[in-house]
C-alpha cells in the first residue's frame, strides 16, 4: 500500500493506494474488499479476481468479476441441489457482489444491462436462500418506478433506517455497505434507488436537484406499506447521497435524524474542479479505459451528453444549511477529497440543529477513505451508535 502525493486531487477519495495505480479502479477494488464481512467476496477471492485484471483496463475488470460471478452462481446451484441452503445463499450473495463489481466499468447499453440483470437475480435469490425478511417494493415517482427492498425487523416497532447511496451505487449493494449491519443491530432497513441510481437512468430518471421529492415519495411508501412511524425514521446518505439527504433534512419533518458520510451540500463545486483537473491531466497523459468508462456512466446518470451539459444540469444541486434543525450526524474520512472535507466541516458549523456531531476518522481507524470504503464496520458503528442515542435518549451518551 502507498499513500497519495501531498497535494490531493479534488476528486481524490482515498489517501492510500491498495492495489491498482488507476484511482477509480483502486477505489472499487477497496469497495469489493469492504463488502466481504457482510457477505461479499472474501479477501482471497477478491485478490484472485484482481490478479486477472490489467491495471486501468475496463474490459479486463468487467470480464474478471463477471466470470467469478458465474463461478459463484454455479457453486450456489450445486449446494442448493444438495440441500445446503445457507451455503447456497452465501455463495449466491458472492455472485451478486461479483456481478455488481463487474458493471462498475461496463459500457452503458447491453453490457451494463446484462450484468445488472444478473446481479439483480443473484441478489433476490440470495435473500430467499438466506431466509432474510426482504420485501422488494417499488415507489412510483414521476410515473416511473424506483426499486427498493425493506428488511423487516422482527420487532414491528423498531425504528427504520432509510439508506440512500451515491453516484456509483444500487440499492442492493447498500445491503453489503451498511444495510446488513444495521439490520443485525436491531433496525428495520429500507434500501432504495433514487433517480439516476442503479439502472433507473435507463428509464429516463436522472439525478435531480430537488432530491427531497423522491425521498418524500419513498417515505410515503414506508409509512403506508410497511407501517413506519413518522418520527421513527432515520435517513442516511452516502457520497452523492450526502447531498440528497442534506436536501431532505431541510424539508421533511417526518425524520427523527439524518446522517451523512459526508454531507455534500454543493456537488457542483466538486464537479467543476474535477472537470478542470481532467482536462489538465489529459494534456499530459491518456486516461485509462476505466476512467473513460466511469465518466461515460456519470454523464448517463445525470442525463447529460457532454461535460458542459453535465455541469449545467448539476449547477442547481445546492442544499441550504439554514433549513436544517433535525439531529444531524456528519461523518468524514480524512483521506477523502479536500472538497468533501471542507464542505462537511462548513455544513456542520452552519446547520442550526441543536443536536449535531461531526466525526472525523483518520488513517489510524482504517476508515479514512470516502464513505469508509476501507472499513464499513466503522461506518455502521458510528451510524447505529448515533441512532441508538436518538431513539433511546435515556441511554448513556457516548464519550467524546
Amino acid at each position: 500500500m502507498q499513500t497519495s502525493p501531498q497535494q490531493p486531487r479534488p476528486d481524490q477519495r482515498m489517501a492510500t493506494r491498495y492495489r491498482f495505480n488507476d484511482p477509480d479502479m483502486d477505489l472499487f477494488f477497496a469497495a469489493a474488499l469492504g463488502w466481504g464481512p457482510a457477505g461479499g467476496l472474501d479477501v482471497g477471492q477478491a485478490i484472485h479476481v484482481a490478479s486477472q485484471i490489467v491495471d486501468g483496463d475496463a474490459d479486463s475488470w468487467v470480464q474478471s468479476f463477471a466470470d467469478y460471478g458465474d463461478v459463484q452462481n454455479t457453486q450456489a446451484d450445486k449446494w442448493a441441489a444438495r440441500g445446503w441452503q445457507r451455503a447456497a445463499g452465501e455463495a449466491r450473495l458472492k455472485a451478486f457482489a461479483s456481478y455488481r463489481s463487474a458493471w462498475q466499468f461496463a459500457q452503458p447499453g447491453d453490457s451494463f444491462g446484462n450484468l445488472y440483470a444478473r446481479h439483480k437475480a443473484a441478489f433476490r435469490a440470495a435473500m430467499g436462500e438466506l431466509a432474510l425478511p426482504a420485501h422488494f417494493f417499488q415507489v412510483l415517482f414521476d410515473g416511473k418506478p424506483l426499486p427498493g427492498v425493506f428488511l423487516q425487523n422482527e420487532d414491528a416497532s423498531a425504528p427504520v433506517a432509510l439508506v440512500i447511496g451515491g453516484a456509483d451505487t444500487c440499492f442492493e449493494d447498500l445491503f453489503l455497505t451498511l444495510g446488513r449491519n444495521l439490520f443485525d443491530r436491531g433496525y428495520s432497513v429500507a434500501l432504495v434507488d433514487l433517480p439516476g441510481q442503479g439502472i433507473t437512468q435507463a428509464s429516463g430518471l436522472h439525478w435531480m436537484a430537488e432530491a427531497e421529492r423522491p425521498i418524500a415519495s419513498v417515505i410515503d411508501v414506508l409509512i403506508e406499506r410497511f407501517h413506519a412511524a413518522a418520527g421513527r425514521i432515520a435517513l442516511i446518505g452516502l457520497s452523492l447521497g450526502g447531498y440528497f439527504v442534506a436536501r431532505a433534512a431541510g424539508h421533511d419533518t417526518r425524520l427523527a435524524t439524518v446522517i451523512a458520510s459526508t454531507p455534500f451540500p454543493d456537488p457542483a463545486q466538486l464537479f467543476a474542479l474535477s472537470a478542470k483537473a481532467i482536462i489538465e491531466h489529459a494534456s499530459h497523459s491518456e486516461p485509462s479505459t476505466a476512467a473513460k468508462r466511469a465518466r461515460t456512466v456519470t454523464l448517463w446518470k445525470a442525463g447529460a451528453g457532454n461535460v458542459t451539459e453535465f455541469l449545467a444540469r448539476t449547477a442547481d444541486m445546492v442544499a441550504d444549511p439554514s433549513l436544517v434543525t433535525v439531529p444531524f450526524l456528519s461523518i468524514l474520512g480524512t483521506g477523502d477529497s479536500p472538497v468533501f472535507a471542507a464542505q462537511a466541516r462548513e455544513w456542520h458549523a452552519r446547520i442550526p440543529s441543536a443536536r449535531k456531531e461531526l466525526v472525523e476518522l483518520d488513517a489510524s481507524t482504517g476508515a479514512d477513505a470516502h464513505v469508509q470504503v476501507n472499513n464499513r464496520l466503522r461506518l455502521a458503528q458510528e451510524c447505529s451508535g448515533w441512532m441508538d442515542e436518538v431513539f433511546a435518549p435515556g441511554r448513556a451518551r457516548r464519550k467524546a
